[in-house]
């Protein structure tokens, strides 16, 4: 499920939650699916359950995950996404597309590579 390098020089919260924010935006976890309870996944990769705990928090408040109080975490619909994360990731789109056209990236290329991941070109 989650794969953790302890050589990254991320923190492993961080890790944690990257992952498991991929694994609800590809679709492997689905909208509404329960995720392991904190103890679990824990467990399975042999870190802290104070460190599950802070991703899981972190994904909530990017609007990724819910929590049902006595139940757990669950994968939110993308309609719940926060407003201010989707204009964070647009900022670094923008600046990352500049830099990528300073270096010489035609703008076809930057289109034909975003249709390739399922996109649209306005």
């Amino acid at each position: 499920m989650l794969n953790l390098d302890f050589r990254d020089a991320r923190p492993i919260y961080e890790q944690v939650k990257d992952g498991l924010r991929r694994l609800v935006i590809t679709g492997a976890i689905q909208e509404g699916e329960k995720l392991p309870s904190v103890r679990s996944m824990a467990s399975t990769l042999a870190i802290n359950p104070n460190t599950i705990q802070r991703a899981y928090e972190a994904l909530e408040a990017e609007g990724y995950v819910y929590s049902v109080p006595g139940k757990g975490s669950f994968a939110a619909p993308c309609t719940e996404v926060d407003k201010q994360r989707l204009e964070n990731l647009l900022g670094q789109f923008d600046l990352l597309t500049a830099e990528l056209l300073f270096l010489g990236v035609t703008g076809e290329s930057l289109v034909a590579r975003i249709q390739a991941r399922g996109g649209e070109a306005q």
